[in-house]
């Protein structure tokens, strides 16, 4: 994946795909849930390991960390990477306020069978 400093921002070249992927979330009900994030790396990550973000709503932060796929208890996905597997990137735990905490929803993964 690209290191974040190298990493191409949207420009007027994309304007015919942003529209494209504004009509296909609209399509489906999709604006106030889904959007578009830049694709980078800070460090490499290993396979068994994954991404996770938290909150402090009182400091109004946001915190990622690393943890191990198979000990982390957060459970609910907030990015994916459409490669050609696709995959995971980033978590967020439900004991905060990321969406659906207040209700205790887990959404289903759309990656159960892909890698870590």
């Amino acid at each position: 994946m690209t290191r974040f400093e190298e990493a191409e921002g949207l420009g007027p070249q994309d304007a015919e795909f942003v529209r494209d992927v504004v009509a296909v979330l609209a399509k489906h009900g999709n604006l106030n849930r889904f959007g578009l994030c830049l694709l980078h790396d800070h460090f490499p990550l290993a396979a068994d390991e994954v991404l996770v973000e938290t909150n402090d709503s009182k400091a109004r932060t946001l915190h990622v960390h690393v943890e191990k796929a198979d000990r982390t208890r957060h459970a609910k996905a907030s990015q994916w990477r459409f490669a050609p597997d696709c995959q995971e990137i980033l978590l967020c735990t439900t004991l905060d306020l990321c969406p659906g905490a207040a209700q205790g929803e887990g959404a289903p993964s759309v990656t159960d069978d892909a890698p870590r």
